[in-house]
This record gives C-alpha cells, structure tokens and sequence, in this order.
C-alpha cells in the first residue's frame, strides 16, 4: 500500500470528521474512529472513497484493543494517529457551552464525577490509544502522532491574568486539556530518540457539539491547523503546539 494510513478517533463529526474528509481528500487512507459504530458508517458513507469506519470507543479499553487488532490485520501499520475524541462535560451528549453554568465548574464547586467522566476521555484516553497504537506506528515509515488540544489547557497562558481565558480555567474541561498536553510532552520525550514525530494542534474556537455550537469559527477554518499539521510530511517538524497558522503556544 503506498497510501498513508491515518486513525481519528472522534471523526464522525466536528473538527475530526473535517480532517477526516480533507485528509481523504490528499490521497490519505482514514480510519474514521466513531464510538458508535454506525454514526462512524453514515461519516464514511459522506466522506466517501478511502474513508472506513472503525469502531472505537477511547474509555473502553477492550474496544481500543480490538480496533489495534483489526489495523494491524487488515493493514499492518498506522502512519498517522489523530487523537481527536473529547468532550466538555459529562452527562448526556458530554457536550456544552464552555460558559455554560461556569460556577459549577470551580475549583471549590466542580463535581469530582464530573471531572473524572470528562479526564477519562480527554487525558486518559489520549493515552490509552497511544500505548495500543504505538506498536503499529512503529511498523511505519513515516509515522506521526497529532493530538488535537486547546488553548484552554495552555498552564502559561492560563496564568496571565490578561488572558481572554483567564476567567473561564476550571478542573474540568480545560484542566483536562492541561493534562492531555502533559500526557503529550511525556510522548514526545519517550519519543525523541525515534522517528516517530509527535504534534500537540489547537483548532481555532469552532462551532461544533464540544461546545454546544458556541463557536465563533466554521469548521472548515477552524480545522485548518491540525490538517496542515496532519500532512507534513517526513521532515516536517516535531514536539510542537500550534493554532492556526503555525502560532506557537505556551505550554
């Protein structure tokens, strides 16, 4: 197969469907990851060509194994890995407004069910999928892994108190993302010394269910920094984290 291959969980809608389609679109063979399995069919089924829906579900571990089982069977090998799932919230949907009822987020009021529903996806996940894959990734040439992140888990940025997002940082959604970005940091130091590069992308404010539609960007634009981040190629760069365009962020 000269095709790259290329696992996404989340990528039955959002920001992980877009890059799911623009990526088909180079020429990329997309395992579009979906928890429900038939939500990831009707994704493909619009995608189209090169497009397969794959089952995976990030907090359940049997169902990562058996999606690493079924790559490695079918095409034994992944070059690219986008963890993309997440959520905002917990409960039904596990999707909101990121201003939606910010005193029950604070750090003295924020439920710890809350905060652990929504790590387990965000931070846990992330990792549990990377330690599955990267057996596969090693089989690559060209592998990489691109972890889709947030400026809200920027812990510099975060602490300015002149930040726009000073006031919304809690426990739960955006501590999350502080936690995936130092799972990612961990990655990329274990990773250093391979050729297995390693991305940490924040997609601009988009309008998708992570936040209740609440976005100020399209989906189309504000995925435009993990697909350019997706296709680099061989030589492209490394231990990064960026938002649109190639804007470095503070860890």
């Amino acid at each position: 197969m000269s095709s790259r291959i290329a696992l996404i969980t989340g990528a039955n809608q959002g920001v992980g469907f877009q890059v799911a389609k623009e990526l088909v679109a180079n020429g990329v063979t997309v395992l579009v990851g979906s928890r429900d399995l038939a939500r990831g069919q009707d994704a493909a089924e619009t995608i189209g060509d090169s497009a397969v829906p794959i089952q995976i579900d990030v907090t359940d571990t049997g169902s990562i194994t058996a999606a690493a089982q079924r790559i490695e069977q079918e095409y034994g090998r992944l070059d690219l890995l986008v963890n993309n799932a997440g959520i905002s919230r917990a409960g039904e949907g596990g999707n909101d407004s990121l201003q939606n009822n910010p005193s029950a987020h604070k750090a003295s009021t924020a439920s710890l069910e809350e905060i652990r529903a929504v790590w387990e996806t965000n931070a846990f996940g992330t990792l549990a999928v990377y330690q599955a894959m990267l057996p596969l990734l090693r089989k690559s040439s060209d592998a990489r892994i691109v972890n889709v992140s947030s400026g809200l888990g920027s812990l510099s940025g975060n602490a300015d108190p002149d930040s726009p997002y000073h006031a919304l940082f809690n426990p739960v959604y955006p501590a999350s993302k502080a936690a995936q970005n130092a799972i990612t940091l961990a990655i990329m130091i274990e990773l250093e010394s391979t050729d297995i590069k390693v991305n940490l992308v924040s997609p601009a404010f988009t309008a998708t269910n992570l936040n209740g539609f609440a976005g100020t960007e399209s989906v189309e634009d504000g995925s435009r920094e993990v697909v350019r981040v997706c296709l680099f190629g061989a030589d492209g760069p490394t231990g990064t984290f960026t938002r649109w365009q190639n804007q470095p962020i503070g860890w």
